[in-house]
C-alpha cells in the first residue's frame, strides 16, 4: 500500500468499543490475544518463543500493539512493525470469535491502517498465505494493497510437549 487509505467508515453504533495501544505488553497477556484471534488461522510462531524471547519481540520499541475492547473486554488486536523510516508492517491482525457479525471487521481494519500510517512511512505491508481467511486478500486489497508475491505456508501444528509447555506460561 503507497497511500494512505482516502475512505471513511462510521462507528459502530450500539457496541462500546476503545482501541488502547498496550505499551510493554506481558507476554502472557499476548499469548491470550494471539490464541484467541490466531487459533482458527492456526497462527503458531509466536506461541513457540520462549518469554525472553517474545518479551524481546514485543518491547523491541519498532513493535505495536493496540487491542481492541468492545464492551469492556477484549475483542482483537493489530501489531505493526516500523520496519524503517520508510515501511511499516501490518504483522497481525484480527478479532476475537465473539466479535465477528457486530460489524466490526473493516471498521477495525481502517483503524490499523490509520495507525500504520501515523508513522508517515512510504509503504505499508500486510502479509497473508493460505492459511488466512479465503477473502483476505480481497479485503486488503479492496484498502489499497497490491500483491506483490505469493506462497503457500505449511501448517505445522505445536506437538504436544509445545502445547504443555505453552499451558504452563498461560
Amino acid at each position: 500500500m503507497r497511500a494512505a487509505p482516502k475512505q471513511s467508515l462510521p462507528f459502530p453504533v450500539n457496541i462500546q468499543t476503545a482501541l488502547m495501544r498496550v505499551a510493554e505488553i506481558p507476554p502472557a497477556y499476548y499469548r491470550f490475544l494471539y490464541l484467541q484471534v490466531g487459533r482458527r488461522w492456526h497462527w503458531v510462531d509466536r506461541l513457540r518463543l520462549d518469554d525472553e524471547a517474545l518479551t524481546a519481540v514485543l518491547h523491541d520499541k519498532r513493535n505495536c500493539v493496540t487491542v481492541l475492547y468492545v464492551n469492556g473486554a477484549p475483542a482483537g488486536f493489530f501489531e505493526v512493525l516500523h520496519v524503517d523510516e520508510d515501511t511499516v508492517e501490518l504483522t497481525h491482525f484480527g478479532l476475537f470469535e465473539r466479535a465477528l457479525g457486530l460489524g466490526l471487521g473493516k471498521w477495525f481494519l481502517l483503524q490499523a491502517l490509520y495507525g500504520c500510517w501515523s508513522y508517515g512511512p512510504k509503504v505499508v505491508k500486510v502479509q497473508t498465505n493460505n492459511l488466512d481467511h479465503p477473502r483476505a486478500i480481497q479485503l486488503y486489497q479492496r484498502f489499497g494493497f497490491s500483491p506483490v508475491a505469493t506462497r503457500e505456508d505449511q501448517l505445522v501444528p505445536l506437538s504436544e510437549d509445545e502445547l504443555l509447555s505453552l499451558v504452563a506460561k498461560l
